[in-house]
This record gives structure tokens, C-alpha cells and sequence, in this order.
């Protein structure tokens, strides 16, 4: 039996300390309240009730280090009480707290989900060691709506607005899958009401004059950075499917490369025009059998992102604000020039179907984008050749 004792601070430190197991006293002025004296020396407060019929307890905090003063206790005490009277179980839900799965158990399941439906599961992998993983252990329930919105705004300021919304697409698409866990969760998703910083759409690409700089920077580059480079520009197709191009989906022979899947979730058709084949060419007797046209030693077998040949390249060519995505922008805009139709550039690029831009890419064939594509690179190729002096002569 627990001795029932006017609890004060100073007569709490003062309990004594059983020299084996622990000791428990009940607060005489607060229904519910105990403190538990262990053998160690440790002092902590508990509520204890009776609700239907069954005893149920709660773990209030150690004294002083957790809860600072028995009032302090009491105050939670009572908040307990008044709880059992509306007609909860303070018990069973701490319990059911504990029970709750964490934000790390989120993302284990999501990046398993994201490793089956998404192609971009590696960035979301990258976005959450990189900003989420201090968040592993805390309960699902416990991330506020404030928080995301403080994470947000310090990551748009030290990382730009775009891997700011990266960051915040992925909170909500987890916590939109947090009802799947088990337990699951279905509380409000801390993501929805924080609002996205706006995007400005880039329209950088590369002049004539700096056509002929990129190109002449090119040259003094390794061989496989030069080529992969060259691949971007001439083809106009995604960093990421340049890096994994596989021969298999090459034809040379019919000057055709097949992209298996692209952003937009299908397969593409890529024209390849006689500039491009004979860097493919060239890059057959270099891979020494590789499944690769651009093979590397690392994890997947092909190169990823080389930021640094990019860094290289673009401050030997004097250029500034250029990133590898503006090489395919830069091939749309000299088809453009060269008079090509929307839609041919839509082709050749392989956006999605199904835009105002895109609506009738299905009707065409890929011989107007192949031309189109051969003006652009063409013209581009000229671009780049240096000057003759000799053309100024009388």
C-alpha cells in the first residue's frame, strides 16, 4: 500500500530511499498523484486511476529534472482528471501514442512504394536523409503544419524555391500514404495549406557566340564528358537518359534511338541526325563492350551527373547561368529559329502528349522532326566554327 503524504517539494527530496526495489506515495491533496522512490535515488511522479474498473496509469516525469515542482505535477494531475471525467482513457492513449509509428517508419514504407511507382525514388531518398531524417524518431502525429512551414522556408533560402518544393511535394505525397501504416495514421497531413514558392520558368540557351565557346571548351575536355555533353546538345534528351543510354536501345542503322521510359512515363523516339552518329560511332570502339554508351566504374555502371566536367566546361567557355538542362533548351530555340512548328519541337523533345503544345504529336512522323533536328544541329555545328578573318578581306 502507497502512504499518503501532503506532497511539497521539500518533503518529496526528503523521502527515503529503499535500499532494494522502490517505494510509492499518494498525494493526500490530489486525486490520483503518486511519486515512486527507487533504490537508485530517482524521484517520479505518476497518476494512477481507476477507469472501468481497471487500474490505469501514467508516467508523469522524474522530480526536479523533468517536472521542476509539485505544483507543476498537480497541474497535470488535474488535467488528467478532468479528461477521466469528460470520458477518456489518458492511459490508453499514451499508450496508443506509443503504439503510433514514427516519421522514420513512414519513410521506410514510402521509399519502398516510391522504389515500385517512381523513377525518382532516389531523389526523395536524397530529399529525406538531407532534410527529414532529424524528424525519424518523433511520432507522425507530432510534426505541425508551423513546422513544415519553418523547414520550407529555411530550405528555399539556403537551396532555392525549387528543392524547396521538392521538399514539400514529398512531405505531402508521405503523410498522404501514412493511413497505409500499421498502425495507420490518419490525422491531417502537415504539408496541405503551406504554400509553394513561385517558380520562375527559365528560358536560357545558348547563342551563336557562345555555341562557338561551348564547342571549343568541349575539345580540351575528357573524351567521355566531351561526347556526353555533345549527346545533350544534339539530341536535346534529358541528362538522365543520356546517362543511362544503353546500346541496345540503339539503332544505328536506322539512326534511331528508343528512350524505354521517359518523365512523361512512355517510350520516345529519337531522331539521331549524322552528327550524333558519328559520336555514337566513335563511342562503340571506346566502350570495350560495356551494355553502356557511357560506362563508369561507379554502382550503376554509367555515368551520373558529372557536375564537375560541367563546371569546368562552362568556366573554360567564359559562359554563366548555364546548367546541362539548357542544352536541350538550346536545341528547341534553333529549331525554333530555323522555323520549325511547335509541334515538331514537342516531338523532338518528347514532352508529354496531351498539352495544348503537344496535342498532336501522335500525327506525326518522325521524318519532319529528323529534318528539323538536322537544320538545328546544322546550323548550330556552323555556329560553332570560328571565324574567318579572311572573309573580312577586300
Amino acid at each position: 500500500m502507497a502512504s499518503k503524504v501532503a506532497f511539497t517539494d521539500r518533503r518529496l527530496l526528503k523521502l527515503p530511499v529503499p535500499e532494494q526495489g522502490e517505494a510509492s506515495y499518494l498525494d493526500s491533496k490530489t486525486v490520483g498523484l503518486g511519486i515512486r522512490v527507487r533504490s537508485s535515488g530517482s524521484r517520479t511522479f505518476f497518476w494512477r486511476r481507476k477507469i472501468e474498473g481497471r487500474a490505469q496509469r501514467v508516467t508523469i516525469g522524474e522530480f526536479p529534472r523533468d517536472v521542476s515542482s509539485v505544483d507543476d505535477a498537480r497541474r497535470i494531475a488535474l488535467d488528467l482528471n478532468v479528461r477521466v471525467a469528460a470520458g477518456e482513457n489518458p492511459a490508453a492513449i499514451r499508450q496508443a501514442a506509443r503504439q503510433e509509428p514514427t516519421v522514420g517508419d513512414l519513410f521506410a514504407y514510402w521509399l519502398e512504394y516510391a522504389r515500385r511507382h517512381k523513377r525518382t525514388w532516389k531523389e526523395d531518398e536524397r530529399l529525406y536523409g538531407k532534410f527529414l531524417k532529424a524528424w525519424a524518431n518523433r511520432r507522425i502525429s507530432t510534426i505541425t503544419r508551423r513546422e513544415v512551414e519553418a523547414l520550407h522556408h529555411r530550405v528555399g533560402e539556403h537551396s532555392g524555391p525549387y528543392q524547396a518544393n521538392r521538399l514539400l511535394s514529398l512531405v505531402r505525397a508521405a503523410w498522404n500514404k501514412a493511413d497505409r501504416l500499421e498502425p495507420p495514421h490518419r490525422g491531417d497531413n502537415p504539408a496541405k495549406g503551406v504554400k509553394r514558392f513561385p517558380e520562375e520558368s527559365r528560358d536560357r540557351f545558348l547563342d551563336a557566340s557562345e555555341l562557338r565557346r561551348f564547342f571549343a571548351a568541349l575539345e580540351l575536355e575528357d573524351v567521355t564528358f566531351r561526347d556526353f555533353y555533345l549527346m545533350l546538345l544534339l539530341t536535346g534528351a534529358r541528362r538522365g537518359n543520356v546517362q543511362a543510354m544503353a546500346w541496345k536501345d540503339v539503332n544505328l542503322d536506322l539512326a534511331v534511338w528508343r528512350i524505354p521510359q521517359t518523365k512523361s512515363g512512355q517510350a520516345v523516339l529519337v531522331p539521331l541526325v549524322p552528327a550524333v552518329i558519328t559520336v555514337l560511332e566513335s563511342r562503340r570502339r571506346l566502350s570495350n563492350g560495356s551494355p553502356w554508351v557511357f560506362p563508369s566504374r561507379g554502382e550503376t555502371g554509367h555515368i551520373v551527373e558529372p557536375k564537375t566536367a560541367w563546371a569546368r566546361i562552362i568556366k573554360r567557355a567564359g559562359l554563366e547561368d548555364v546548367r546541362p538542362h539548357d542544352l536541350r533548351r538550346t536545341l528547341g530555340s534553333w529549331q525554333a529559329a530555323a522555323g520549325a512548328s511547335l509541334p515538331i519541337i514537342g516531338r523532338s523533345l518528347g514532352h508529354k502528349p496531351g498539352s495544348p503544345v503537344t496535342a498532336v504529336y501522335g500525327r506525326l512522323s518522325l521524318d519532319p522532326i529528323r529534318a528539323s533536328v538536322t537544320t538545328a544541329t546544322n546550323a548550330m555545328l556552323e555556329a560553332a566554327q570560328p571565324e574567318n578573318d579572311d572573309d573580312d578581306q577586300p
